[in-house]
């Protein structure tokens, strides 16, 4: 898939565990680094630092997200962009459903 996120950004999204079921992402970024639009199933997101950012819709659309480390969040599936507007690095585990799972 030519929008999967080990794709578009493969510096910043690392597979750290796949099976049938599942694909875990470790998400990790620097203040001021943005990714390019990619996509993602269905997820649960799990935060691990403290960071802001702004997210940007497949339709342009953007809004501006703080969260705490600790947090953990159903994603429905989205097509998406971001950026590190904070100044803390990012840190996130994304649990990805696969079909059928």
């Amino acid at each position: 898939m030519a929008d999967d996120p080990t794709r578009t950004d493969p510096d910043k999204y690392k597979v750290i565990f796949e099976n049938e079921q599942v694909r875990v992402l470790e998400y990790r970024d620097e203040p001021g680094e943005a990714t390019r639009p990619h996509r993602h199933p269905d997820s649960v997101m799990y935060t691990l630092s403290s960071f802001d950012r702004r997210l940007i819709a497949e339709s342009g659309e953007s809004r501006d997200v703080t969260l705490a480390a600790g947090e953990v969040r159903w994603l429905n599936a989205q097509v998406h962009s971001g950026e590190n507007i904070g100044s803390t690095p990012t840190h996130v585990l994304f649990f990805e459903l696969k079909p059928g799972a």
